[in-house]
């Protein structure tokens, strides 16, 4: 079977549009993790100026 150019050009379509989706998929993924590292560091700060204010109480070992 040879491929003609209406399936080659079907099959460059779907190359392309693989790429973009992929493309894409690394966008959202990249995004995710900034969204989360931007968090946890907001909570980081929070818990240690708590902690600097009133440290936490520890129990004594008997």
């Amino acid at each position: 079977m040879a491929i003609t150019p209406r399936n080659s050009s079907n099959i460059a379509a779907m190359k392309l549009r693989r790429a973009q989706e992929a493309s894409q998929a690394m966008k959202d993924y990249e995004a995710e993790r900034f969204a989360i590292r931007t968090k946890t560091e907001r909570l980081r700060a929070e818990r240690l100026a708590r902690e600097a204010i009133a440290p936490p109480k520890t129990k004594s070992k008997k």
